[in-house]
């Protein structure tokens, strides 16, 4: 488990480029930020409650917080705020480019009662329909492997929920428990299981893909927000967390690992 950098309040929205470097945001103390080994600079100042981000086929980033956005050279393109939502947590991107996010009906830390919220679909053509619905809180998100399937964390409720992706396979349904802490951030892996971030439970818990649960990760952290899949071979497990238990001068820690199995690409969004 190794810190590429730290300082930060509470590391989200990992993604791994090909260039080699990790972008992240600071999804309380505000910005997204990228790392490379010469170090890390910041790519979009101030924007609070990045829980999700994926690269834009056309440069810049899609990005969650107050609304859905496209953010490039400086300048910022809102692709989706519908009436009633108060934000967008994580998202993740299918095959064509569109791009699947969740919706937030409440402020997580406003002290708001808890009202259900669901998964958009943007399409490349700007079509956006909702296609899961009855999600406390809306957290991690990824495809499985042929794009059938949605999986979502609902971090309420401390479980992932399962759903059809294009929105006409009914209700969602409980994938799988958290082992111990909830459900954060998520990714899929090549072999269809799905690694989740347990939050307050200090690691990452991998699921297989019945939902049986095949090893949770330890991480040194106490509250463990994302994971996501990068290197050349799509090995390096990026986890961000909200502390370090080894350092805790360090705050909030950016992790690489290792997994034995490959995880699966992002595609680039096209919305």
């Amino acid at each position: 488990m190794e810190a590429l950098t730290w300082g930060f309040d509470l590391v989200e929205a990992v993604r791994w480029h090909p260039d080699g470097s990790v972008t992240f945001a600071d999804a309380l103390g505000g910005g997204v930020h990228r790392w490379t080994p010469a170090g890390v600079e910041t790519v979009v100042p101030k924007r609070r409650g990045v829980g999700g981000l994926a690269f834009h086929a056309d440069g810049g980033l899609v990005v969650g917080g107050r609304d859905l956005a496209h953010v490039h050279a400086g300048e910022s393109r809102t692709l989706l705020a519908p009436g009633g939502v108060t934000g967008f947590n994580d998202l993740t991107v299918a095959a064509d480019g569109g791009v699947y996010a969740g919706a937030l009906r409440f402020r997580p830390f406003g002290g708001e009662e808890v009202v259900p919220g669901e998964v958009w679909l943007l399409h490349p053509d700007g079509r956006s329909e909702v296609v899961c619905s009855g999600i406390d809180w809306p957290n991690g998100i990824g495809l499985s492997p042929d794009g059938s399937l949605l999986y979502v964390s609902d971090y309420q409720n401390a479980r992932v929920m399962r759903c059809d992706a294009s929105g006409t396979g009914g209700a969602s349904q409980v994938f799988a428990t958290a082992p111990e802490g909830s459900t954060d951030g998520l990714a899929v892996d090549e072999a269809g299981g799905v690694w989740v971030a347990l939050a307050q439970g200090g690691g990452v818990a991998r699921f297989e893909p019945d939902g049986s649960l095949d090893r949770v990760l330890d991480v040194p952290a106490s509250f463990v927000a994302t994971m996501s899949f990068g290197g050349d071979d799509l090995r390096d497990l990026f986890i961000g967390t909200a502390d370090n238990t080894e350092h805790s001068e360090r705050k909030g820690t950016l992790f690489r690992s290792r997994s034995d199995v490959p995880g699966l690409p992002l595609p680039q969004a096209r919305v």
